[in-house]
């Protein structure tokens, strides 16, 4: 098995909401203007494996490069004729400056012209006719050095040098557009980083879409993830590739060389990188290292909020804590659940820079899309008779004399237990206990929030036998259901209300129609 490595070290960061860090690398980054449009401005151009020349600060590609494999190729032939005619642009003024670093410079075009003359001949006969002009090109380089010699006078070597610099800029322009036009385009790769089962449900309609692309292969990589303990070290490693839909084929984390297939999209879900102080995804898959991977990292988050009014001050100030993550600084793209909450994003990010400006709107505008979240496209399109709903559920929902029960979702989550504290497990008991009175004509689903009891462990130790004997008597009661399972849509499905906190799934009751009550704790 290959080890996971990632460069990633540890530091101090502010605490936000309870469970997560505010990072305030993030937001040095949101507040430095400069830094985001010098980042953005470098991420249009040539990938960091090219090599750099230092008079014209040009890439070029070797042949391993371009030629590893075979979705690569067109991308990368058109890369290196970019490199190449930047080059060639720029070469009257390399020759001014330093002829001996010109000629080095030239060498390496050559090199690469080469190359790329070996690869498009590996493609067949038909191309035959772009090798030509390489060819022509490699003379017109050849020629270019042969005037840097002593013999040559510098008036003449300026004119030999804009002559053939206006040759192989047609050659090369040629060459780019017959590349582009008469070469097959490269198939894509796209990779979807899940960390829990139970949260596949953000990704799953861009899966199925990227599935559907014949030009596209689609991978889904489930990761591994950790509990932590108080002290933030990592105690027991997760990993859920096997709690996965059938439907979906799954790649092992440590069988996808992601330094050698280089994925031109990576999907995350996880925004937190070290700063959730529960739990950690391995870091390698840190979106701060997942970045070197691809050239375009996604961010999709895992939850759906409720809808902000972007003028509300109070409303936009209450999903801070979610906005400002690593993910959302690391990502290319980011994806969020509707317009409104893109202008609610926009005014976080923009309030948190020193010097808000017009570029800096221009650039999270450009990256933020109000597109919507797969969870609502997932719950929408569930039909109940498509679902495997557990027989012992179905058992639980039927009445005696025929007929079904209503179905009530009870929703427990982190943020109102860590929040209530020993309040809140007074609140569950007193809904058990409402809610086995109604029995015979209610059935109650509790679904706690997947990561409750990790919590419990690591910010609440003295909460936890308590809590371990208030849900192993529930479940041991054998009166209402215990939904553990990592699709909560077949809960949602099964349901007539949503009961509990404040969550992504009031959000999703509300879309299909459903009434959604919030519980009141304290009160």
């Amino acid at each position: 098995m290959r080890t996971l490595k990632g460069p990633h070290t540890p530091q101090e960061y502010g605490l936000g909401m309870p469970g997560l860090r505010e990072q305030d690398g993030a937001r040095r980054i949101v507040r430095n203007g400069a830094y985001m449009l010098t980042y953005r401005r470098a991420k249009r151009g040539i990938p960091h494996h090219c090599g750099l020349t230092a008079v014209t600060n040009v890439p070029y590609f070797t042949v391993r490069e371009v030629g590893t494999l075979d979705r690569f190729r067109k991308r990368g032939l058109l890369q290196t004729v970019a490199a190449l005619i930047r080059a060639n642009d720029s070469m009257g003024r390399a020759a001014a400056a330093d002829p001996q670093e010109a000629t080095e410079v030239l060498a390496k075009c050559q090199k690469a012209a080469i190359q790329m003359g070996t690869v498009l001949e590996s493609m067949g006969e038909e191309h035959v006719q772009l090798v030509r002009l390489l060819e022509d090109y490699c003379e017109n380089i050849y020629q270019m050095s042969v005037s840097f010699s002593d013999e040559v006078s510098l008036a003449s070597r300026e004119k030999d040098i804009r002559k053939l610099s206006k040759k192989n800029r047609r050659h090369l322009m040629q060459l780019q557009n017959d590349i582009t036009y008469t070469i097959p385009d490269d198939r894509k790769e796209v990779v979807f980083l899940p960390y829990k089962a139970s949260m596949w449900d953000s990704f799953e309609s861009v899966w199925e879409a990227a599935e559907a692309d014949e030009n596209t292969d689609a991978y889904v990589v489930p990761i591994p993830y950790y509990d932590k303990n108080p002290d933030e070290s990592f105690r027991e490693e997760h990993y859920e590739g096997d709690l996965f839909p059938n439907y979906v084929p799954i790649t092992r984390y440590d069988e996808y060389d992601f330094q050698r297939r280089r994925p031109d999209a990576i999907f995350i879900h996880n925004p937190y990188d070290e700063c959730n102080i529960v739990t950690s995804v391995h870091p390698f898959f840190y979106s701060e290292n997942l970045k070197e991977y691809t050239e375009k990292l996604v961010y999709i988050p895992y939850f759906v909020l409720d809808e902000v009014d972007p003028d509300n001050d109070k409303q936009v100030e209450g999903i801070k804590h979610l906005v400002i993550q690593p993910a959302l600084f690391h990502s290319d793209k980011v994806v969020v659940q509707s317009e409104a909450m893109k202008k609610a994003y926009i005014r976080i990010l923009l309030k948190q820079a020193d010097q808000p400006s017009g570029e800096i709107r221009e650039y999270w505008e450009e990256k933020i899309l109000g597109l919507g979240s797969p969870k609502v496209d997932k719950v929408l399109n569930i039909r109940k008779d498509k679902l495997e709903i557990p027989e012992e559920w179905k058992e639980m929902t039927e009445k005696p004399e025929g007929g079904r029960k209503k179905v009530v979702f009870y929703n427990t989550s982190v943020g109102a237990l860590l929040r209530y504290d020993g309040q809140y497990l007074e609140k569950m008991k007193e809904v058990f206990d409402f809610f086995y009175q109604k029995k015979e004509e209610i059935t109650l689903l509790w679904r706690p929030h997947p990561l409750i009891e990790a919590t419990i462990q690591t910010m609440r130790p003295q909460l936890w036998e308590e809590y371990r004997v208030l849900r192993d008597n529930y479940r041991q009661g054998n009166w209402g259901i215990y939904d553990d399972t990592p699709d909560m849509n077949q809960g949602i499905a099964l349901s007539n209300i949503y009961y509990g906190d404040r969550s992504s799934i009031v959000e999703l009751y509300k879309k299909m129609g459903k009434l959604a009550v919030i519980q009141r704790v304290g009160a």
